[in-house]
């Protein structure tokens, strides 16, 4: 080849660029890369811009995408409740629920920052500190007096400018512990007494915690999380299926034990029968009535019915119905596609963290994508009917404040794994 390529730019290039260029050539010259081809020779291509950014751009802008949408959602379904006489006693005006989740989204990035900020050298090492002040709040929301009982559940502290929920904590506490005590325990993960046990015994005290408040859709996520930290850790296959058996015997007993956890199984199972569609089915039975009036495109914004005092908690748990009423199978769709997407490129994070040998950054990344999924994946099938019904909002865009203030400071956590596989990829040190 005669002719010798420009690599004029940004960085290395740039700087090579002038020792590398003839006498005489022109300026304008196109920016080119030679390529090998095989065995036919060189050809020429364009050189791609040198340029490393310190975040996951995409990341962030998916979830201020999620947190915006959210945030629209939470006005629509709310904007009628302030009519209910129960509301109209309280004073709530039409923008009630709308600014106090709008001040929810403000406190969470705050929060976020602040905890990017944070090496993820500090949460490994107080990482079972973090876990045990989840305990002692768990255990600090079930003294009378302390704890806001809310329809016969005690599950929120009051801290002033918001209701904190424990539980909610007690999940970004668990990834922590968990991935710390993979680290941790690693030459004993082949051992099932020694290495499952004591992990075990930990998600049961959390569980039984949970469970008295009660709150069986936030224990259902937690053990799935330890679960599946366990599993990313290398905990061996046999003992991964003997823990999920005896797992999933436990949640059978619980709901076998529970006549109103049975008769909501029965209620999903046909929510239009005269017994269920006034009692356990009916709000699964509205979301359905609100999904199908959506069909392809929606209502349009704003134009729910199912919202207008039919729908219970169409802003927290159902909110996924009111998409579906407005904005029809494609925005049920987008919706799913943005939580698919997002799990799967945290996934990747924690993978890459893992091939750089940071194994505790990688499992609790990996352990907030299984959060973030899993629990987007229960609040969907319970809108869509898959699922028997279970309180467990759809995260980033449900109205709650503590459950909005967890996940955005989860996603500033991964961010900050990201931002140290980068360093260390450019060569640096964290």
């Amino acid at each position: 080849m005669s002719a010798t390529p420009d690599r004029r730019g940004s960085g290395l290039f740039g700087f090579l660029g002038g020792f590398g260029r003839r006498q005489g050539q022109s300026d304008a010259m196109p920016m080119t890369l030679p390529v090998h081809l095989g065995s036919a020779g060189m050809t020429q291509t364009k050189a791609a811009p040198v340029r490393v950014l310190g975040f996951d751009q995409a990341l962030v802008w998916v979830t201020i995408a999620l947190l915006a949408w959210g945030l629209v959602m939470v006005y629509s379904a709310s904007i009628a409740m302030p009519d209910n006489p129960r509301f109209v006693r309280a004073g709530y005006g039409p923008a009630f629920f709308i600014t106090r989740h709008a001040a929810s989204v403000g406190i969470a990035l705050v929060a976020a920052l602040l905890a990017f900020q944070v090496p993820m050298s500090t949460w490994e090492r107080f990482a079972p500190w973090i876990f045990i002040a989840s305990l002692l709040l768990l255990v600090l929301v079930l003294i009378p007096h302390i704890g806001i009982n809310v329809n016969g559940a005690r599950r929120w502290l009051p801290l002033g400018f918001m209701r904190f929920q424990p539980s909610e904590l007690a999940k970004l506490a668990m990834i922590f512990y968990a991935a710390s005590y993979m680290v941790r325990k690693m030459e004993l993960k082949e051992r099932f007494f020694r290495a499952v046990a004591p992990m075990g015994f930990a998600v049961l005290v959390v569980g039984m915690l949970v469970m008295a408040e009660p709150d069986m859709g936030a224990f259902m996520v937690i053990a799935v999380i330890a679960m599946g930290i366990l599993f990313l850790g290398g905990v061996n296959a046999r003992m991964f299926f003997v823990i999920a058996t005896l797992v999933v015997a436990a949640f059978a007993s619980i709901v076998a034990s529970s006549s109103w956890r049975r008769e909501r199984i029965f209620a999903y199972l046909d929510p239009w029968s005269e017994e269920h569609a006034l009692g356990k089915g009916y709000q699964l039975s509205h979301s359905l009535i609100a999904i199908g009036r959506g069909e392809i495109f929606g209502v349009g914004l704003g134009g729910s019915v199912e919202k207008l005092h039919w729908l219970p908690e169409a802003h927290t748990d159902f909110l996924l119905a009111v998409i579906g009423e407005e904005f029809g199978l494609v925005g049920v769709l987008l919706a799913i596609g943005l939580f698919l997407w997002l799990t799967r490129r945290i996934m990747h994070i924690g993978r890459q963290a893992i091939a750089l040998d940071r194994v505790f950054s990688g499992l609790a990344a990996q352990g907030i994508g299984i959060w973030i999924g899993f629990q987007a994946f229960i609040n969907m099938g319970v809108n869509l009917g898959a699922l028997p019904t279970k309180g467990l909002t759809l995260p980033l865009m449900s109205f709650g404040g503590s459950a909005i203030l967890m996940n955005v400071v989860a996603l500033a956590v991964v961010l900050r794994i990201d931002y140290e596989n980068r360093v260390l990829m450019r060569g640096g040190r964290v």
